[in-house]
């Protein structure tokens, strides 16, 4: 039986989401969440895109110096060649990358409008597959967007290419969140017992079945003997409904009847890092976490009722299947009623180094304090809000690296 890995795309899916948006130094800071969390991937970015540039090559730089020590990071690209050159260009040292098409009839008609066919698209993912591990990547998976669509005879064909043309996975879209945990059951097992590929699943929310969904296509692809990568977003987040929910995906592979325990999920995962991550992502978008979010929701462990309060005051598995201790929560949250000293983009230097000195970091000179301060600045203006404590100590502990975050050249 195949084994689940988690790969992250709430850096490129996340980030398209209508109406939000995160700066270069949030993106890095959800890469350094996650890579503590034990994520087997991120996708981090598009290396095609010009003002993605400094922070890809910047986070890939991190990973060569081993801050960021597990995590692969991944681009996204368009499955035509034209993107493949622009991202070695841009990013020489990207190892890992999706390219992406669309598969289905709706699309190829209605989207592509007589510009690419059936044949033309199997082609040009073809030939973006072969000039991608021909410029050094390590491991390309393909994308089949909007596959819960496609045809399946069609679907086995284009991933039978794929295979051939050197992709190790496949990646099966629900696009629009069309699928139901009965069908990408049967339309993964049937795919992966005809191509013998692994398998990414990478669902949307618009039915409020990405979870679901993204664990039964997960079961279909182990049981027929493939690796299958569950794709997710931080809290939920992602076009228009949003896409899979990270935490709750795990949950559901660790703790769900007939799926917790029989699975091989990735042994790294290590889920007392979840509620941290849920909560600076929560800042970093400005969306607040929906008081049911499973886990991390302020109402995840909250009793009321008196049956249900008695019940969990006696044994707490009477009222709650996992422990909030497991994901990182317990610890109360103390907030400062007094003097605060904040740093900002007009910051000066003594509140400065007050702000640093709270957090135990101390310079060794006026000029290197100086330097910092520049950057705290910039980066103030660069998240137009103030920096939190892990940020303000990332800016510290690698200036060099947070410098070429936050330069854009239009």
């Amino acid at each position: 039986m195949g084994m689940i890995y988690i790969i992250d795309v709430t850096n490129r899916d996340g980030v398209q989401t209508s109406r939000i948006c995160l700066s270069k130094l949030q993106k890095t800071m959800l890469n350094l969440y996650l890579d503590k969390m034990g994520i087997f991937q991120s996708e981090f970015g598009f290396p095609f895109t010009h003002h993605e540039i400094n922070y890809l090559n910047a986070n890939l730089e991190l990973a060569q110096r081993g801050v960021i020590q597990n995590l692969r990071l991944s681009g996204w690209v368009r499955a035509i060649e034209k993107d493949v050159e622009l991202a070695f260009k841009n990013v020489p040292q990207i190892k890992y990358l999706n390219l992406s098409i669309s598969t289905s009839e709706q699309m190829i008609k209605h989207k592509f409008q007589g510009k690419l066919d059936y044949a033309k698209v199997i082609k040009s993912m073809e030939k973006a597959t072969k000039l991608a591990l021909s410029k050094g990547a390590l491991a390309v998976g393909v994308n089949a967007e909007d596959a819960s669509r496609t045809d399946m005879n069609y679907l086995i064909e284009f991933s039978q290419a794929a295979k051939e043309a050197g992709a190790c996975r496949l990646r099966y879209c629900d696009t629009l969140g069309y699928d139901s945990p009965f069908s990408i059951y049967e339309r993964v097992k049937k795919l992966v017992s005809k191509v013998k590929i692994d398998i990414e699943i990478h669902c949307h929310n618009d039915l409020g079945l990405a979870v679901a969904n993204s664990v039964a296509g997960a079961k279909a692809a182990v049981e027929e003997g493939a690796d299958a990568y569950i794709n997710t977003c931080i809290n939920g987040i992602g076009e228009r409904a949003g896409n899979a929910d990270l935490l709750s995906v795990i949950l559901a592979m660790k703790y769900a009847s007939g799926i917790g325990g029989r699975y091989h999920l990735d042994k790294k995962i290590k889920l007392k890092h979840s509620w941290r991550l849920a909560k600076y992502a929560s800042y970093a978008f400005g969306i607040p976490i929906p008081i049911n979010q499973p886990g991390v929701g302020a109402n995840a462990f909250a009793h009321e009722s008196g049956i249900h309060a008695d019940g969990a005051l006696k044994n707490r598995r009477n009222y709650e299947l996992y422990d909030y201790e497991e994901l990182g929560r317990g610890e109360p949250e103390i907030i400062d009623t007094g003097r605060q000293i904040t740093v900002g983009e007009y910051s000066g230097i003594k509140g400065f180094r007050n702000v640093y000195e709270r957090l135990s970091i101390k310079f060794k000179d006026d000029k290197e304090a100086a330097e910092i301060l520049e950057l705290v600045r910039y980066a103030n203006v660069h998240n137009q809000k103030p920096l939190v404590e892990d940020e303000l100590k990332f800016v510290a502990g690698f200036p060099d690296i947070a410098r070429k975050i936050f330069t854009m050249n239009p």
